[in-house]
């Protein structure tokens, strides 16, 4: 897997809009503008890609425009970094114009560039280990780096600066507190700080040895299970109703578009992995859980991987709850499970690389990057 340079100071960095285009949105200007100065207060010059601004209607209904986004930033040397505005449920549709372009590969595998993202991301994220290139999961531009208060949360922040050094020798701990998702985005929010609380478990081990290793695989649990289950357009149907999208069927195709470019990686190129697992936005109930990880079981994940880490759930909704189908899901108590780990859509957020050898030490709260 080829490793691409951290950032450095004086970077170009595009921001692009690979799944929702809510970045190109009026009423995100606000934002829009946090997020480029936080940006440019880490010494990087953000770069929008042609149509990263083109709104929420436009990009749903071009796919293509998104993929041609993405290999333009790869095609671009002046470019040294790519982050995802945000996520969403369709970046899927992307595939067929990026896994079928032989120039778009050829630059992927020639010139690796730091790519950060996460949610739907973890689509991209795929499509790129399965070119053989690294990434990092963890935030993006609008949840991240434009936070409302003005700047970064304090452990998103240190996160992000990581990102301008090798992360061999890097640990990561429990952050010490926790934040509630917002109710409020709009510009009158600006501002304000995001409720907080101080964090009150850690790291939990739920099952299995402390301590385990292995190298980092993994995403957004939904993002994950919606490639197996393939059922997108009924779960979202009361979000595609309130944006006026009545045409789903290409929804009902994930898992076929999924399985042709093999983004889901196969039984044995978990062996050995540490599985790292978050919920969504959507704080899906237990069942829904149940439903997505039973379908990771069935392709032979839990047998393969080494240990698991599984993400704080947003809001804390269901932590409990969630705790109990993991156990049942896996179904070997000695496969160690790692609970209440700051990845994913909960605040704050820690940066993981895709493919870096880690260990775990629960006892001593790390989770050491290799």
């Amino acid at each position: 897997m080829t490793e691409p340079k951290p950032l450095q100071k004086g970077d170009r960095v595009a921001v692009v809009s690979l799944s929702s285009g809510i970045l190109g949105e009026p009423g995100c200007a606000h934002e829009k503008a946090l997020g480029e100065r936080m940006l440019r207060d880490f010494g990087l010059e953000p770069v929008y890609t042609e149509n990263a601004l083109r709104g929420y209607a436009y990009l749903f209904l071009h796919p293509e425009a998104r993929a041609a986004d993405l290999k333009a930033a790869f095609l671009d040397d002046s470019i040294s970094g790519i982050i995802c505005a945000i996520g969403g449920i369709d970046t899927f549709r992307t595939f067929p114009y990026l896994m079928e372009d032989a120039e778009f590969i050829r630059a992927v595998q020639a010139h690796p560039k730091f790519f950060l993202g996460y949610s739907d991301a973890t689509n991209n994220h795929l499509m790129l280990y399965r070119l053989g290139m690294q990434t990092f999961y963890g935030q993006a531009f609008l949840p991240d780096l434009a936070e409302l208060s003005g700047d970064m949360l304090p452990y998103s922040k240190a996160q992000f600066a990581d990102c301008f050094a090798p992360y061999h020798g890097r640990i990561i701990r429990p952050s010490p507190v926790w934040y509630e998702e917002r109710s409020d985005y709009s510009a009158a929010a600006a501002g304000t700080a995001p409720v907080s609380h101080p964090e009150q478990y850690g790291y939990e081990l739920l099952q299995g040895t402390p301590r385990f290793s292995g190298r980092l695989l993994g995403g957004c649990i939904d993002s994950l299970g919606e490639m197996l289950l393939s059922d997108c357009a009924d779960v979202y149907a009361d979000q595609f109703a309130a944006a006026g999208i009545t045409d789903t069927d290409i929804f009902r195709m994930q898992g076929e578009i999924s399985r042709r470019y093999r983004i889901f990686p196969a039984a044995e190129e978990w062996r050995g992995k540490i599985l790292f697992a978050e919920t969504s936005e959507m704080m899906p109930e237990p069942e829904r859980l149940a439903e997505y990880l039973n379908a990771i079981r069935a392709e032979g994940v839990f047998d393969a991987v080494s240990g698991i880490l599984v993400g704080k759930p947003m809001n804390e909704r269901y932590y409990e709850e969630y705790k109990a189908v993991w156990r049942e899901a896996v179904g070997d108590p000695a496969l160690p499970i790692l609970y209440n780990v700051n990845i994913g859509h909960a605040a704050p957020r820690a940066i993981l690389p895709y493919g870096a050898a880690a260990k775990i030490d629960a006892n001593r709260q790390e989770i050491c990057l290799i």
